[in-house]
């Protein structure tokens, strides 16, 4: 059975954000949050999925969503460049972690989508 609720640690983790983003979009009122008996933030699953732009079905539901092909990655420490053409000539740069380039396989001439979702953009294979 999925959990309910998160705590304050791991909703930050979960959205890849720190403790103190956390904090402060809760005083901003970014996030809704929900206290516990010993006054703990908790996080509620749908919270967290609204916050990462999931709909109900699990889809996306960012309104910029690029179908691309990968035309260059290139790779310098920990962070990866990945280069797409969206439409030609319409080019989309990303700078990513390198894990992420791994785990993707991403390569020049695969089809891939980006996802822009506010500051972040999402590449997906």
């Amino acid at each position: 059975m999925p959990k309910e609720f998160y705590s304050a640690s791991e909703a930050a983790r979960t959205l890849g954000i720190s403790m103190d983003t956390l904090r402060r979009w809760d005083r901003q009122g970014r996030i809704k949050t929900e206290r516990d008996p010993s006054n703990r933030r908790l996080v509620s699953a749908s919270e967290i999925d609204r916050l990462r732009g999931m709909t109900e079905d699990g889809t996306l539901s960012a309104r910029n969503h690029f179908k691309g092909i990968v035309t260059e990655v290139k790779t310098d420490g920990l962070l990866s460049q990945v280069e797409m053409v969206v439409s030609d000539p319409v080019r989309l740069v990303a700078v990513v972690t390198r894990d992420a380039v791994e785990e993707l396989r991403l390569k020049p001439g695969m089809a891939a989508n980006a996802i822009v979702k506010s500051t972040s953009v999402i590449v997906q294979h």
